[in-house]
């Protein structure tokens, strides 16, 4: 069993995934991010691996990227940095990302890098399912890493069943089909909530792209066993205070 597996198994409900981007606010802040993350009641972490044309990525973390790149990051200083993470990182943590760096790497060396430092899973918007079963599927799991696909209002119930049998860890529902950093309102996506709570998916399901604060997460978690905040945490870093004192704030406006 996974970690992302045994976390839900063991905090079904209420499970809080929160995405930083590598090498954001600082080249260096990738592991300490993470660390302030698990110490102040993150249950998951989504780390995005900067890229320079983020398809499913709103403005603020489209900066976030750019600004990480401009910092030095790339996925051969990433893989460096987490070299000795699960010393002190104990959560699941899924790298998210698009294909095109990961192929320039070297998809199977991408995978067997982050297997060996300790990675859970991997999220790859525009990894198309059929390249996933046919020829990438195969990769993910003989690294023995999860593999999460998303989901939208519009995915049909057929398609969902589809993608949730591909899937491993949780699936990952986006609120409204938009890039994250949305307003979308939950209650007007309360039969899509529900149809995904009511389909006996085999996966647990987490909500994504515009869950920015309590009030939304809370909302998310009524229908999901989790939700995922990117947008408004890297939003956090505005102001230009130190990540010690960031980052416990914006954990503890959420509880």
């Amino acid at each position: 069993m996974s970690r992302t597996q045994e976390l839900f198994k063991y905090k079904p409900n209420n499970v809080l995934n929160i995405y930083c981007t590598a090498g954001f606010p600082s080249l260096d802040s990738t592991v300490p991010v993470m660390k302030l993350l698990q110490q102040n009641g993150a249950d998951m972490i989504e780390l995005g691996m900067p890229y320079s044309d983020p398809l499913a990525d709103g403005p603020v973390i489209q900066e976030s990227s750019t600004r990480a790149i401009v910092n030095g990051m790339t996925l051969k200083k990433l893989f460096e940095q987490l070299q000795d993470f699960r010393k002190e990182v104990t959560v699941p943590v899924l790298l998210m990302g698009y294909m095109n760096p990961v192929l320039q790497y070297g998809f199977e060396k991408f995978c067997a890098d982050a297997a060996a430092v300790g990675i859970d899973g991997l999220i790859i918007p525009d990894l198309p399912m059929y390249e996933f079963e046919t020829e990438f599927g195969p990769i993910i799991k003989k690294y023995g890493l999860d593999f999460t696909f998303m989901v939208t209002p519009e995915t049909s119930v057929e398609r969902l069943h589809q993608i949730d049998a591909q899937t491993s860890g949780f699936l990952y529902a986006v609120s409204s089909s938009s890039t994250t950093g949305n307003n979308a309102a939950l209650h007007l996506q309360q039969n899509y909530l529900q149809q995904l709570q009511e389909a006996g998916l085999k996966n647990p399901f987490m909500i994504g792209f515009g869950i920015k604060d309590k009030a939304s997460f809370t909302a998310a978690t009524q229908y999901a066993n989790g939700a995922i905040i990117g947008t408004a945490f890297i939003k956090s870093f505005q102001d230009g205070k130190p990540i010690e004192e960031t980052i416990p704030a914006f954990l503890q406006s959420l509880k």
